[in-house]
């Protein structure tokens, strides 16, 4: 019997065999090839592997499979409902590989709705795989589709403004055409993008799936004929996910809804303290943003953007307990200032016409205790405040 309740599949997910084994935690094999004493049994197998299709037998090659990697991409198609998942080297490895798969299908055409992540923007808008891209409002994807589209990408909770769009209305205006949805922001904790109609659901598996900002990696959910695509592509290019990685983050799910629920009530008490703040000209967090979808996401999460009047430069450098780096989803709270960081490779046209100020903060918020890093971000919005004060008056 599956259990129903994410708690109990993030604790079992990938983990089904382990009382047959006798092994308590996960084994992580590190083999990069697999002995055979049949070679034309493996010759015939490495055909299959190299069309996409997997026979769930022994390994041949780390750059086809690995066991320990393969037990966390059942247990985040088990948690996103869908059939299967390919984990990649990177966040950036997996869109890579998705965008080459509309390709090998003899499209080229992309539908995209910003904000994305800077270098998904970067990569979507360069053309660097030989894509091209039409962005579109949430209410003109029909319109921008085209014979050849063979894909339409969203993110939402979006990077960085956490803007959300309705993904039930954005898969039915894309018909046949398959809907990525990147649910990094939100993980299967908070919205299961399959459940409105989403074909692919994309991770940046080095955020909140590892949780602890010590693994790097990215996976995709989707239906067998898309992974067997997926995997063929890594297969021929190579961006595997190391098998320790994989361990890492098959860990990191069985804490997750822990982690999302505690971290989500803590960014909701932030959310409102700083819409209170003298130094802080908007907040944007779900939930509180009109015309959000009212069911998609459980919750808020456990992300806040918000635009302060003083320098936010200022702020970053002021924080003491808060860690001013890149990166989000780790146990302990991050900040950062996304149109010199993370969205910095945006034309600045094009990140302003999406909502990326130049005075957005993106917060991360972690496990820490709510009124400790309140403390930490009220004295560091009081010293931007004060610094803008006096240049007023000087």
């Amino acid at each position: 019997m599956k259990p129903a309740d994410i708690r109990t599949r993030a604790v079992h997910a990938g983990r089904e065999d382990l009382a047959d084994l006798g092994v308590h935690a996960a084994p992580i094999d590190l083999s990069t090839t697999y002995p055979s004493r049949d070679s034309r049994a493996e010759a015939l197998r490495l055909d299959g592997f190299g069309s996409g299709e997997w026979d769930g037998g022994l390994p041949v090659y780390g750059r086809v499979s690995n066991p320990t990697v393969e037990r966390f991409e059942r247990a985040l198609a088990d948690l996103e409902g869908l059939p299967a998942a390919v984990s990649f080297a990177s966040g950036m490895a997996a869109i890579s590989a998705a965008l080459l798969a509309v390709l090998s299908g003899g499209r080229r055409h992309v539908v995209a709705i910003r904000p994305l992540y800077g270098t998904t923007d970067h990569l979507l808008g360069s053309g660097l795989l030989g894509t091209e891209v039409s962005w579109a409002d949430p209410e003109g994807v029909r319109r921008a589709l085209r014979p050849d589209t063979g894909l339409v990408f969203v993110e939402t909770p979006a990077n960085p403004t956490l803007a959300e769009v309705d993904l039930a209305d954005i898969a039915a205006q894309a018909g046949d055409v398959p809907l990525l949805v990147d649910n990094t922001f939100a993980t299967p904790v908070l919205q299961q993008p399959a459940r409105q109609g989403a074909a692919m659901v994309l991770h940046s598996a080095t955020k909140f799936l590892g949780g602890h900002g010590d693994v790097m990696g990215g996976v995709i959910a989707c239906g067998d004929e898309q992974a067997a695509l997926l995997r063929r592509i890594r297969f021929a290019t190579g961006g595997v996910l190391h098998p320790l990685a994989g361990y890492l983050l098959l860990r990191g799910l069985s804490t997750l809804p822990l982690r999302i629920g505690a971290a989500s009530a803590t960014a909701a008490v932030l959310a409102d303290r700083l819409r209170e703040h003298p130094g802080v000209r908007a907040v944007h967090y779900p939930g509180h943003q009109q015309g959000r979808p009212s069911d998609q996401m459980a919750s808020g999460g456990a992300l806040v953007a918000f635009e302060v009047d003083g320098d936010p430069h200022r702020v970053i450098s002021a924080v003491r307990l808060i860690t001013p780096a890149v990166s989000l989803g780790s146990v302990d709270t991050l900040i950062q200032h996304p149109a010199s960081i993370s969205h910095q490779i945006v034309d600045p046209e094009q990140r302003r016409a999406c909502g990326i100020s130049d005075r957005l903060l993106r917060l991360s918020v972690g496990l820490e205790a709510p009124d400790d890093l309140w403390s930490d971000l009220d004295q560091a919005l009081d010293q931007a405040l004060d610094q803008a004060g006096n240049a007023a008056a000087g």
